[in-house]
């Protein structure tokens, strides 16, 4: 006999993937509540506010045996109305307060009800470019037809062109043919004309036009950014990101392949999710300098060889399994409308080759940007994410492979983790004698030990990890094999059969288990693993210059990489942070056409090591599990720069 709760409606919130049943008319607000789903609300669920907003997902969940539909909550009623009319509210949303569950359904949480937004970590970097894009701006002024000539008004504009320009024989989208005239009109018969490769007219606007944009993509598994530049001077005049909404079919990017191959046609989910994730940042940059998405000419892309290709419509089930077979390793140039996205009809889509199975546009943007080849002695550079893509060469030769490092560095498999948000802790210190610690959390200059600090801690991020379990190890918690050793400090707790050390003792506490430090070593043996096959194959035992790129990259303390060996050995004062490298080369690929061939012929060129089949690999990878690494390796050469306080 089935017992009546199981008739109850079943909830899920996305991206948190949690669930529970619950009686049929509890308002969604309230289940997230009582399952701890971040929610924003400070009305108290009057419809006032606004800020609960949440979406009711469609379609067939077989991971959780749901057909979720908008009718599986109560419909808009009179207050919610209200609200829409008073504030305005998009279409497929509802106000978790006033929606009741009637059914089983999945609730997508947008990031903007989100108590704790994602800080997307990918500002733009200073980088010498040489201004060049593939589409330039021409003004002209067409001659007004008379009775005794037959000519059309885009020959007469093709004639001004090549009169004023010097430009001849181009070719022209239908969507200029269809608004010539009205743009003609509109300016007086002058009109600002968008030519692609000084081959093509791909818009046309009426009058003087004094600016023409170009969006540069940097398409993460975790987070989606766009930087808008100025196509005539280079300037990046908005940045936005967000979480890609792919997140709530899987963390990682073999779980989204998984769902796909669970899913047939699921693919879609996946390709509309991040596009319509691109549009939306599109809409935002540009309304940020008041400009239209008509007004965007190019955009370039890159992301991991998946990311890639749903981006570009192809389904990634071959890159879930051996060989890890690319539809395509070249660069693709497809017209933007045929993509989804939302730029002027003319526009179009770059995406720059990836490299290999595992290694993607991504790290061909991190190569554009840091260009090791042009540096002398050996160079390592690191793209640290949920896959760890890893170059390593000179002017001579040029290695790339991928390391599958897992989510551990972004704050998933840790206990109190949590990805880079206002109330993560980022920066940890433990006294040597006391064993006390202090920290420091997102969106506050103040130190726990501070009188002044009163700031809410929600959790650990993974420059926060990093640094507490190095913090551990130096302070001798923590011994070289990974395991939390007893202690007479307050600070270290037996947890189950092993020990845990408490670095908040507030609400939410957050412990570091054993479990943790042994994540955090997987994760960083496969760094290591990787940059040591790469070493060997290249047939050197130590790098001159090390360079960590990506959001984690950027603001972990690399000091504490090398404590912990996430890094091979080298001089403290030769490792530096790239930034956010991979949305630099996006930069230069849109704003320089002469990379778009260098790239190109670059990838074609790299050495590509495959660590799922290299039986070295995991050898290096058992031998890199210690703290701080391998017994092959040098002690870390610890004080020569001092640390940040």
């Amino acid at each position: 006999m089935s017992n009546a709760r199981d008739k109850d409606p079943m909830v899920v919130f996305m991206p948190s993937g949690k669930r529970g049943r619950f009686p049929a008319g509890t308002p969604v607000l309230d289940a997230a509540r009582s399952l701890g789903v971040d929610i924003d609300s400070v009305c108290g669920g009057r419809a006032l506010c606004g800020r609960c907003q949440v979406e009711v997902a469609e379609g067939e969940f077989a991971k959780h045996g749901i057909t979720s539909v908008a009718g599986n909550v109560s419909p808009v009623g009179e207050t919610e109305t209200a609200f829409g009319e008073r504030r305005g509210i998009e279409e497929q949303r509802r106000l978790s307060c006033q929606a009741r569950l009637n059914k089983d359904v999945v609730i997508d949480v947008p990031a903007s009800s989100q108590v704790h937004h994602q800080v997307v970590r990918k500002p733009h970097e200073d980088h010498d470019i040489t201004i060049d894009p593939v589409v330039h701006a021409y003004f002209v002024e067409v001659v007004a037809p008379t009775l005794d000539e037959a000519l059309g008004d885009l020959e007469r504009l093709g004639i001004a062109l090549a009169d004023e320009w010097g430009l001849r024989d181009l070719a022209c989208e239908a969507s200029v043919m269809q608004d010539l005239q009205k743009a003609l009109a509109d300016g007086k018969r002058q009109v600002t004309v968008a030519v692609r490769n000084g081959e093509r007219i791909i818009a046309v606007w009426p009058g003087y036009k004094d600016a023409l944009y170009g969006v540069a993509f940097d398409v993460g598994s975790t987070t989606v950014a766009a930087h808008l530049c100025d196509l005539a001077s280079g300037e990046v005049v908005a940045t936005a990101g967000k979480m890609n909404p792919q997140i709530r079919y899987g963390e990682d990017l073999m779980s989204r392949v998984s769902y796909i191959m669970m899913n047939p046609g699921g693919e879609q989910n996946l390709i509309d999710g991040v596009r319509r994730a691109m549009n939306e940042l599109i809409a935002e940059v540009v309304a940020d300098v008041d400009a239209l998405p008509g007004d965007v000419a190019e955009v370039t892309v890159v992301g991991n060889p998946i990311m890639q290709h749903l981006v570009l419509g192809i389904s990634p089930v071959e890159l879930g399994t051996a060989p890890f077979a690319l539809a395509t390793d070249g660069a693709v140039d497809a017209r933007a409308r045929d993509l989804d996205i939302e730029i002027n009809p003319g526009g179009h889509v770059y995406a720059l080759p990836c490299i290999a199975g595992h290694v993607g546009a991504d790290a061909a943007g991190v190569l554009l940007a840091e260009a090791p080849q042009a540096h002398e002695g050996v160079s390592l550079i690191v793209d640290v994410g949920t896959n760890a893509e890893i170059l390593l060469g000179n002017s001579e030769r040029l290695l790339a492979a991928s390391s599958p490092t897992g989510p551990a560095f972004e704050g998933a498999q840790i206990s109190g983790g949590q990805r880079a948000a206002p109330g993560a802790i980022e920066r940890v210190r433990i006294d040597r004698e006391t064993l006390e610690p202090r920290f420091r959390v997102i969106g506050s200059d103040t130190w726990s030990d501070d009188p002044e600090f009163d700031e809410k801690v929600t959790g650990i991020c993974g420059s926060g990890i990093i640094e507490v379990i190095a913090e551990l190890f130096l302070a001798g918690i923590v011994d070289g094999d990974g395991k939390i050793l007893a202690s007479d400090s307050k600070r270290v707790v037996a947890d189950g059969r092993t020990f845990a050390y408490v670095l908040h003792e507030g609400d939410p506490e957050i412990r570091i288990t054993q479990n943790d430090v042994r994540a955090i070593q997987l994760a960083k043996a496969a760094l290591h693993a990787g940059a040591k096959l790469l070493m060997e194959r290249f047939g050197v035992d130590k790098v001159d210059r090390i360079r960590l790129a990506g959001a984690f990259g950027a603001h972990i303390d690399v000091e504490y990489a090398m404590t912990l060996g996430l890094i091979p050995e080298c001089e403290l004062e030769a490792v530096s942070s790239a930034g956010n490298a991979a949305g630099t080369g996006a930069r230069i690929a849109l704003l320089d056409r002469s990379s778009r061939v260098l790239i190109e012929s670059q990838v074609r060129a790299v050495e590509k090591i495959e660590t799922a089949v290299e039986a070295r690999f995991q050898e290096h990878f058992v031998a890199s599990m210690g703290i701080p690494h391998g017994a092959t390796d040098e002690k870390p050469k610890r004080g020569r720069r001092r640390r940040r306080a």
